[in-house]
């Protein structure tokens, strides 16, 4: 049986995962601030995108995601392993993200991938220490 303390925790990285969902949809970098530690490593190198520290990782989503009309992620299924004030987690992510065709249509690239993430309690809050994607598909809708 889990104890309330790691069902809490639970309850809390789930919730930092709708956060970062959240900063990114809509456009907010600066929240990511209190998702991510100031050390944190992200890659999103297996989708194509960049790696790095969370500055580099605003810089490259406010750099590439105006390219696409609207785009949403939907974070679930993930499994939670906390130990202390560490915890790690996969968690599946459904991306679709539209885009123009050029010819006043549109396209929908769809995303399906596992967010591997790794959590340290700092000052009694959960955050985001490491971050790497495993790619499940990618696939162009016309």
């Amino acid at each position: 049986m889990l104890s309330q303390q790691e069902i809490s925790d639970r309850l809390e990285i789930q919730e930092l995962m709708a956060r970062y969902a959240h900063a990114v949809d809509s456009r907010q970098w600066d929240l990511l601030d209190d998702i991510f530690t100031t050390d944190a490593y992200i890659d999103y190198s297996a989708t194509g995108g960049a790696a790095g520290d969370p500055a580099a990782t605003k810089k490259f989503l406010a750099d590439v995601l105006p390219n696409f009309l609207a785009y949403q992620h939907l974070i679930g299924n993930a499994l939670i392993t906390v130990d202390g004030d560490t915890a790690t987690a996969r968690s599946m992510c459904h991306n679709p993200m539209v885009l123009s065709d050029g010819q006043g249509g549109q396209r929908v690239l769809l995303n399906g991938l596992w967010y591997v993430d790794e959590y340290v309690r700092l000052d009694g809050r959960w955050r985001l220490r490491r971050r790497h994607q495993e790619k499940s598909y990618q696939l162009m809708v016309p």
